[in-house]
This record gives structure tokens, sequence and C-alpha cells, in this order.
């Protein structure tokens, strides 16, 4: 009778097994399916952050080179402004993934340059797609 109940026990808990052996396999699939995912996603999502923080610089480099060549009293104030943007996009940690400020020093430098854009009465238009990045005026 022994052999018997050992049969029944084996039906009655086949659910169970499969039902365990189904989640952990869905499990490994779904992990290794997230890594992917994420990995892609971070991809498109750093170079989204690296073409605008690109285009600051770009931008802060040209009207360096056009206010030194006209350098007057008034336009010391831009430059401060401007040389403080130059130096946060230096400092910025394009080589770190896990800094803790990312979002915060992004939105300095976003803040920087629209305060720029004011003091040299620009119209800035920054445009992320899939074609690529833009800034026009």
């Amino acid at each position: 009778m022994a052999g018997g109940q050992d049969l029944f026990d084996a039906i009655v808990m086949a659910d169970n097994r499969f039902h365990g052996e189904g989640y952990q396999e869905g499990y490994e699939e779904g992990s290794s399916l997230g890594v992917i995912e994420g990995r892609q996603h971070g991809t498109v999502y750093g170079a989204k952050i690296g073409s605008e923080i690109g285009c600051y610089q770009g931008f802060a480099f040209a009207w360096r080179c056009l206010l030194h060549s006209r350098a007057t009293e008034e336009d010391s104030k831009k430059m401060k402004v401007l040389e403080s943007l130059i130096s946060m996009i230096q400092k910025f940690p394009y080589g770190d993934p896990t800094y803790a400020n990312l979002h915060e020093d992004l939105g300095r430098i976003r803040g920087k340059f629209k305060q720029l854009c004011s003091l040299l009465n620009v119209q800035p238009d920054f445009k992320i797609s899939a074609e690529g990045s833009g800034l026009s005026f």
C-alpha cells in the first residue's frame, strides 16, 4: 500500500512540481531578457544625453570664440555665465552611469544653457529625434 500512496502523491504533487519548474525557467529567461532590454534602453538614453550635452558644448565654444573676438565691458556677465556652463559640462561624469546626481547636474546644465541663451538673446530649439539631434536658431 505504501507504493500506491507514493504513486498518488507523485500525481497529486505533479502540479506543484511543474509550477515550480515553470516558474524557475520563466524567471531565468525573464532575467536574461531584462538585462538585454535594459542595456538597449540605457544605450539609447545615454546617447540622447550625450548628444544634448554635445550640442550645449559646441554652442558654448562657438559663443566663447565670438565673445572673445569682440570682448566689451557689456559682455563680461555673458562670459561669466558662458565659462560657468563650460565648466559644468567639463565636470559632467560621462563615464559613470551610476552617478547619483546625474539628473540634477543635467538639470543645472540645462538651466545654465537657458540663462546663457537669454543673455545672448538667442532662441534655441534643441530637438532629439530618431534621425539625430540638432540645435537650430
